[in-house]
């Protein structure tokens, strides 16, 4: 591999997660993005008590999505043979973490509480 292309990419995801559950995670990670865009158009201002319980909710976004990503793969933390392993798992747990992130601040926008300007 000489190149690090977005087809290289897809096709190491597709190998490693599987076919099915990768293009269900695109699924979903495309639904929770276009909710999230629907919520800031609607209520055209960030509630900063929303921002604060998905901040909260981070760390278990991070912690997540490195579990995951070890059960899809059988690895374990002993496995880490190098540096970029760390930054691999670091850069997993970072996209988890925001991910968690956005997927709360939606899902409390859109099923738990009401916008203060709608009140």
């Amino acid at each position: 591999m000489k190149e690090l292309t977005f087809e290289t990419l897809i096709a190491v995801f597709d190998e490693m997660f599987g076919a099915s559950l990768f293009w269900a995670l695109v699924a979903i990670a495309g639904a929770v993005t276009l909710a999230y865009i629907y919520v800031l158009i609607r209520d055209r201002h960030i509630s900063w008590s929303k921002f604060l319980l998905a901040q909260l909710s981070m760390p278990f976004g991070a912690v997540g999505a490195v579990l995951f990503l070890q059960a899809i793969t059988h690895s374990q933390f002993s496995d880490i043979g190098g540096p970029i392993d760390v930054i691999v798992l670091l850069g997993v747990a970072a996209v988890g973490a925001v991910g968690m992130a956005i997927l709360v601040y939606t899902v409390d926008a859109l099923f738990f509480r009401k916008s203060s300007a709608a009140r």
